[in-house]
């Protein structure tokens, strides 16, 4: 991915509300395959680490990212941004 197609999706991801939350229980197999779900959906996604979740929020995204075969697109504080393109996609990233 490139830089102009990150600063791309970082700016659609400023508009959208987190879908989901990661809490004390972590990344459980049904939580990766709800996000798996939601990525072939939406493509873009964003998801809050609580407080009390005791993971640091960049190594959860860098293994929701393994998981689901997405790409990080930021982390900033505790919110997560994966984008993973679907098969018919509906986002036209700049090339």
């Amino acid at each position: 991915m490139t830089t102009k197609q990150r600063s791309f999706l970082k700016g659609l991801a400023m508009k959208t509300e987190p879908i989901f939350q990661i809490g004390k229980s972590s990344l459980t197999p049904e939580f990766c395959k709800s996000v798996e779900e939601a990525l072939e959906k939406r493509e873009l996604i964003k998801i809050s680490v609580l407080k009390n979740c005791a993971d640091d929020p960049h190594a959860l995204a860098e293994i929701l990212s393994e998981r689901t075969k997405s790409e990080v697109v930021q982390v900033i504080g505790k919110k997560i941004v994966l984008y993973r393109p679907a098969k018919k996609p509906k986002i036209e990233l700049p090339k």
